[in-house]
């Protein structure tokens, strides 16, 4: 426990063991992923999936924390495994190396808890498609310019982006990070079972300063 003393201060030893037990999946493992790696991965949570397909590219990896130079051209899953293992060995990572729907169509898997940290709308279609079929909540990030939207999805309608055909924009690590940081914490909240908000979107910009709540229609 000595290398969890700072989070048992915060939430209890009975809190923090509970974790152990938790799986969670994460779809993609490059900006938000790589993030998530560090925050959670060494938390405490006893096993994760991450599903990626994608090798490391020069221009991700000012943004893709988990990375460095040496690792362009190698699977990013391989290296999520390697670094998140090597960060806490009490973390059993499992890298499944193809793309998200292919993984849908043939997992039976439970999980308490999907994360996603992909970059585009249809891919969190079939995110929402998955959790809803297999009765998990999941957490919705998106990073869009200087722009932040967060939303913890239990019962609500995703329907509520009109279009599956945006383009990602620029990228700041900083901003990616903040993003990765917010959900990690709503992430490890309910996996603690404390209270969490929601059903509701989170949207910040952080060009302007400004920061809102939307509570999101139910299905």
């Amino acid at each position: 426990m000595e290398y969890f003393h700072r989070q048992i201060q915060l939430w209890g030893e009975d809190r923090q063991n509970s974790l152990k037990d938790k799986k969670i999946l994460i779809i993609g493992s490059g900006g938000l992923g790589s993030s998530f790696a560090y925050a959670l991965g060494s938390s405490g949570v006893g096993e994760i999936c991450v599903v990626d397909f994608d090798t490391v590219s020069l221009h991700n990896i000012h943004r893709q924390i988990l990375f460095s130079l040496e690792d362009e051209g190698k699977f990013k899953a391989d290296i999520f495994k390697k670094r998140t293992e090597a960060r806490f060995n009490g973390v059993c990572v499992r890298p499944f190396k193809m793309k998200a729907d292919e993984f849908f169509k043939t997992c039976t898997e439970k999980f308490d808890l999907i994360l996603d940290a992909t970059d585009n709308l249809a891919t969190r279609m079939q995110i929402d498609e998955f959790a809803k079929k297999t009765g998990a909540s999941w957490i919705f990030t998106s990073v869009d310019s200087w722009q932040v939207q967060v939303c913890f999805i239990e019962k609500s309608d995703f329907k509520f982006f009109p279009t599956t055909k945006v383009a990602p924009a620029g990228l700041a690590a900083p901003i990616v990070m903040f993003a990765a940081s917010f959900t990690a914490n709503l992430a490890l909240r309910y996996l603690a079972n404390l209270e969490v908000k929601k059903d509701t979107l989170y949207y910040l910009n952080f060009f302007s300063g400004e920061f809102e709540t939307k509570k999101i229609a139910l299905v």
